[in-house]
């Protein structure tokens, strides 16, 4: 047992990073789509390039931190009755879920999402869209997502079942901390970026309000 949790470790500092790495995406995102809302409202000019990768990325925050969800315990439960019951009914619970929903549907999910990617890898798949981005890596973000997943599951129930046999705590207790919107907001201020953030979207706001009182006027 000593030894798999050594391996959850591992799986837990993998997830811990790529979940906080995921988390710039979400200002990445953010800034795309003012530039884009921008240049629409402003030149009427616009790319179905930078359309498609605000949903690239939106399609990568949810793949790349599911599994850091999972390790944080954030993932929507049904509290009002699972919370009535004791730590080891709990734990039980989790370990029932993973083994008979969980894995399962991430492998499956997996194992058919790859030969989707590597169908779009090998033809050069395209957008259909003109001047649209090329699919593969798109395509790849999903097996990539749901490996995470399957990996966190395993961490996550190697540390269920470690409780229950008396060799671990319990990882279902919230550890207490910043959230992720937290950790977002720190990071932007101690990288002096939140000042172009809030002037595009402050901008694209004062855009997008310009144009409804025409309409109006109109």
């Amino acid at each position: 047992m000593q030894g798999l949790l050594k391996l959850s470790g591992l799986i837990d500092g993998l997830n811990e990073r790529v979940g906080r790495a995921t988390i710039w995406l979400v200002l990445i995102v953010v800034v795309i789509s003012a530039g884009n809302a921008l240049f629409r409202f402003a030149f009427n000019l616009s790319s179905n390039g930078m359309l498609e990768i605000q949903w690239y990325l939106f399609s990568a925050i949810f793949l790349f931190s599911s599994g850091y969800v999972l390790k944080r315990n954030e993932h929507i439960r049904i509290d009002v009755v699972v919370g009535r019951f004791s730590e080891r009914a709990q734990n039980w619970i989790d370990v029932f879920g993973f083994v008979v929903f969980l894995l399962p549907m991430a492998a499956i999910i997996l194992y058919f999402s790859w030969p989707v990617f590597m169908n779009a890898w090998n033809s050069g798949e395209m957008s259909s869209n003109p001047g649209g981005l090329i699919r593969w890596p798109v395509r790849l973000m999903l097996p990539v997502g749901f490996a995470l997943l399957i990996l966190q599951a395993v961490s996550e129930l190697t540390k269920r079942i470690a409780f229950l046999t008396g060799a671990g705590p319990n990882s279902l207790l919230k550890q207490a901390g910043p959230s992720a919107e937290d950790e977002l907001a720190e990071a932007i201020k101690k990288h002096h970026v939140g000042g172009e953030v809030v002037s595009y979207v402050e901008a694209n706001h004062e855009m997008v309000a310009d144009r409804h009182h025409e309409g109006a006027a109109k």
